[in-house]
């Protein structure tokens, strides 16, 4: 005789600190879910709190409340078991032991039948790249056991706990699991998706178990959830992918035979359902590609930071170059073309195209473009400063004072109409410091921040060749910040094709400048790009945030001190 589990999962778009709000979105999938005859619903990490909650879990008023809203959903569950992630205290026999510097857990509930069956406290807390948790959060130390859903043997667990293989799902499975269901907040970095399915594979076929990983969607400041939230069979069969970076909802029955007793203990969470609807069929969503994933990526970050900080359009300064054009396009994918507001702002060295190819960009793209040309101010600029720079010659203190003039308008356009300006830079510039801080690293985010150049025209060809937004003569022209007569990115930088591998390896891979010479690159080269990269630390620190795409973005993942003497 066959049993069978109907599952349903929600990747949700959820807020920080938004409790209310977030109430409301798992209540209503709860209700959905229950009209649906699930046995078991599964949200996302610390869906009630939001993820990553940072120092808000540190904030009594705070976590008092997400333990109302927790209490309200459970009074409202009927015969669907949800597992939800919310913050925990921990009970007063942890809270007076010296060796438990926190008091707060990261914690799932598994609420039915109107109030909290069991609570489950994370015991894997990552602290590497982007995540803290080891500073918010004590360890959970949960007694090892599973619940009964619907006659169904079920291992509850939280993110990181399955990443390892020796966590508790592993010993979930030994001790009876015929289910493993894993929360998670887990964000997006190039090639990440391919990192879980493996993973999450390897664990279902060592384990003999069902695995149903739920991952939460949207951007979170620099963070970018991509969801592919996916339910793996015990032979390893994907059964289920839900689409990146867009909420969904989805249901499977999963079939499963008559298994020995579990070995571990064993709490009765909801009785089987006496009858059930038609089986649902699952569904497998296709992998995008990788240009499209990381435009999807992007996309996300930023209309996440722009729609839940209360923005309702971006201003961005349009120099004909690559940059800014990918930036607007991004932007009017984002958050519709109505919500862009396109500035040029030529002087004596803008090429024709600079504005030509802005206006061109705009007329495309369908979003409100403004000319204001800042000659007349750059000369003011000259002038007041002459007596003090006479008989110097002249260098960067002039060309950046072009970039910060631009700066100041962009910002007071913000400041006059409410909108937010993004900074169009890319992570090859601001890994060598080729940008000008208070110009044009003005901003409030800047989405191609984890982004390099190689990159950005790989973006650029990739979105044209879904239509051809971006002028031809933007993709063509060598890259110049036209600071000065007859510029070119080239007078000092390598080529980015170069300079992007050098980048890469020093900054993702940590290698050193030796390595990289050993591993076939220039000495001297290699050399000066990493004092470049060193020495312009505190440039970065003082960026606007950014869309994290890569394994090892700058700021909350690459965290160097600005005063540095070391040198390898």
């Amino acid at each position: 005789m066959t049993r069978s589990l109907r599952v349903a999962g929600a990747q949700l778009d959820l807020v920080v600190g938004d409790l209310r709000g977030n109430e409301s979105r798992i209540r209503d999938t709860m209700e959905w879910a229950e009209k649906n005859d699930v046995d078991v619903l599964v949200v996302p990490e610390l869906a009630i709190s939001g993820y990553p909650p940072e120092d808000l879990a540190l904030r009594k008023g705070f976590v008092d409340e997400n333990l109302a809203v927790l209490d309200r959903l459970a009074t409202m569950s009927r015969a669907t078991a949800t597992i939800v992630g919310f913050i925990d205290r921990l009970p007063a026999s942890r809270r007076d032991d010296d060796a438990v510097p926190r008091i707060v857990t990261n914690a799932a509930a598994v609420i039915a039948g109107g109030s909290v069956r069991s609570v489950y406290h994370k015991k894997l807390l990552p602290t590497y790249g982007v995540f803290d948790e080891a500073r918010y959060f004590a360890e959970g130390d949960t007694p090892l056991s599973l619940h009964d859903i619907a006659g169904v043997a079920c291992g509850v667990s939280i993110c990181e706990d399955i990443w390892d293989e020796a966590g508790p799902p592993t010993d979930q499975a030994l001790g009876g699991a015929e289910v493993l269901l894993n929360i998670n907040g887990s964000p997006y970095h190039i090639g990440k998706r391919e990192e879980r399915l493996q993973m999450l594979t390897d664990r279902a076929v060592a384990g003999r178990t069902y695995v149903v990983y739920v991952n939460a969607v949207g951007g979170q400041d620099e963070l970018v959830f991509d969801g592919a939230s996916m339910v793996i069979a015990p032979d390893g069969t994907l059964l289920h992918r839900s689409p990146q970076f867009i909420e969904d909802r989805f249901l499977i029955d999963l079939p499963l035979e008559r298994s020995p007793a579990p070995q571990l203990p064993t709490l009765e969470i909801t009785r089987p359902r006496p009858t059930r609807a038609a089986r649902v069929a699952p569904s497998v969503a296709p992998a995008l590609s990788d240009e499209e994933e990381v435009y999807r990526a992007l996309c996300s970050g930023l209309h996440g930071y722009v729609t839940k900080n209360g923005f309702s359009e971006v201003v961005i300064g349009l120099s004909g170059g690559i940059d800014s054009a990918l930036t607007a396009v991004i932007a009017a994918d984002a958050l519709g073309p109505e919500a862009v507001h396109g500035i040029t702002m030529p002087t004596r060295y803008s090429s024709s195209g600079s504005v030509d190819d802005s206006l061109d960009l705009a007329d495309r793209l369908g979003i409100r473009i403004d000319t204001i040309p800042i000659e007349s101010i750059f000369s003011d600029f000259l002038d007041v400063l002459d007596p003090l720079f006479a008989d110097t010659p002249r260098n960067v203190a002039e060309e950046n004072l072009q970039a910060r003039i631009r700066g100041t308008i962009l910002m007071a356009v913000s400041n006059k109409f409410g909108g937010m300006v993004v900074a169009t830079g890319n992570k090859s510039e601001m890994a060598v410091g080729y940008a000008t801080l208070y110009g044009d690293m003005a901003g409030g985010y800047a989405v191609l921040k984890d982004v390099y150049k190689t990159m950005v025209y790989d973006l650029s060809a990739w979105r044209n060749s879904e239509s051809e937004v971006i002028p031809q003569a933007t993709i063509d022209k060598e890259p110049s910040a036209e600071l000065r007569e007859d510029q070119r990115d080239s007078d000092s930088l390598p080529p980015y094709p170069v300079l992007d591998e050098i980048l890469y390896r020093y900054i993702e891979l940590d290698m050193t400048a030796d390595e990289i010479v050993e591993a076939g690159y220039d000495d001297a080269l290699t050399h000066r790009v990493a004092t470049m990269v060193d020495r312009n630390e505190y440039k970065r620190r003082q960026a606007a945030p950014g869309v994290k795409i890569t394994r090892k973005a700058f700021g909350r993942d690459r965290r160097l001190p600005i005063t540095n003497r070391f040198k390898p």
